[in-house]
């Protein structure tokens, strides 16, 4: 596979933190060992990762979803929730895994499923904080393909599950 190469400015997806911005390719000698860098900011957690870029397409960084792409996952939260009656831990690690993918349709699928429960006596925190999560992890990826920012995406998908 051909290597996918960002560069500095770009706005690119890692699977387990979210949209990030590539500030700058970096070489660094790590055990004797050149090493090419993606050094990359994560804003909302004031946090910043180096990925080798030899590492980069196996660890699951992306560039951002495609117009299109980020059509389908609105499209998803205006689907019918799903609802197992499975165990909560289970749905638990199921939706962790699905917001951990970094795939917007599979993260809005958690939104879309855990969003009826928003604001109803019976929700527990962790379903709250997973659906947070989701809901933020969403709204970043479309801030960043919308060119806008998150609050107003976070508005937007929040309109979009309303009206759903």
């Amino acid at each position: 596979m051909a290597e996918m190469l960002f560069n500095p400015g770009d706005y690119v997806v890692y699977p387990t933190h979210g949209v990030g911005k590539v500030l700058s390719v970096e070489e660094e000698e790590i055990a004797g060992h050149k090493l090419e860098l993606f050094v990359i900011s994560f804003d909302r957690d004031r946090m910043t990762l180096r990925v080798p870029v030899s590492k980069a397409a196996n660890s699951g960084l992306r560039k951002l979803s495609s117009k299109k792409r980020m059509d389908e996952a609105i499209h998803t939260l205006k689907g019918r929730p799903r609802v197992k009656r499975t165990m909560w831990s289970r749905r638990a690690a199921e939706y962790d895994l699905k917001i951990n993918s970094g795939d917007p349709v599979s993260i809005a699928e958690v939104v879309r499923d855990l969003h009826r429960n928003v604001g109803q006596p019976d929700q527990s925190f962790s379903e709250r904080q997973i659906y947070e999560q989701a809901r933020d992890r969403l709204a970043s990826e479309l801030a960043a393909v919308e060119k806008t920012d998150v609050d107003k995406a976070t508005v937007k998908l929040e309109q979009i599950l309303e009206a759903a």
